[in-house]
């Protein structure tokens, strides 16, 4: 299938299954959310999935194997992801720190470019991915100068400027208030609608149930439901596991 597609993933360290056999699809033009407790393992997912920890099982991206694949070589395939922890080159523009993804060649090739030459223009994707995100009144911006919800930003500009045909964010709307995630929530769907695929890890609940076509739920490294939104929230797993009576209670009240 086209998309990335997973199966059977496992991780393990020692004797501790972070990961047991989790399948997961992420299509073109389609929002994935990947929810679960603290420890429930979605994290080492997107890890495993963008070669960052050693696993078992397959991945595969329109159909080429990645398993095996180091991570570099998996970001030229078209796979990005972003980090909880955002570090960028303070010293630079937001425009430049973006520019440093969108480059084709290594990282640190890019980043000596950006910050031993002349600066360039930041180039369409640049632009297109400062807008999608909010931030193109911030591009001649340091980025010493932003707040930390700006920099979780321009992270998720960092992995769109690739333009990638799959994109993994890890915690995005950490550091942002609820209307900056709602902001966020509908940038993220406009690139979704535009044909790419994105796995969402968050724990902003509404965010992840507003924005995702489909959402998946990790309890100690096993996916415990897998379906729409409507039909995950009202899961009796799930809300034994992760979202607790009290959502339920307030699902039945606005029901």
């Amino acid at each position: 299938m086209s998309g990335l597609s997973v199966r059977d993933l496992s991780v393990s360290y020692g004797g501790v299954h972070a990961l047991s056999g989790v399948d997961l699809d992420v299509e073109p033009g389609h929002l994935v959310g990947l929810i679960g407790p603290n420890g429930a393992g979605k994290t080492t997912f997107i890890d495993a999935v963008t070669g960052f920890v050693r696993h078992a099982g397959r991945v595969e991206l329109d159909g080429g194997d990645l398993t095996g694949l180091r991570p570099h070589r998996r970001v030229r395939q078209g796979l990005a992801r972003t980090w909880q922890s955002i570090e960028l080159f303070d010293g630079l523009s937001v425009a430049e720190n973006v520019a440093v993804a969108a480059d084709r060649r290594s990282g640190w090739a890019a980043a000596f470019r950006e910050t031993f030459t002349k600066p360039t223009d930041p180039g369409p994707d640049v632009e297109e991915a400062l807008s999608v995100v909010g931030l193109t009144d911030r591009a001649g911006t340091q980025a010493v100068d932003l707040s930390q919800g700006e920099r979780k930003l321009v992270g998720v500009a960092r992995a769109l400027a690739g333009r990638p045909r799959v994109i993994c964010l890890d915690e995005p709307a950490a550091g942002l208030d609820s209307e900056e995630s709602i902001r966020l929530g509908r940038r993220l769907r406009r690139v979704v609608d535009a044909g790419t695929g994105m796995l969402l890890v968050d724990h902003d609940m509404a965010l992840v149930l507003d924005v995702c076509d489909t959402v998946v739920v990790l309890e100690f490294g096993k996916v415990i439901a897998s379906g729409p939104p409507a039909q995950v929230r009202n899961d009796p797993h799930v809300v034994a596991a992760y979202l607790g009576s009290s959502a339920a209670g307030a699902e039945q009240e606005t029901s």
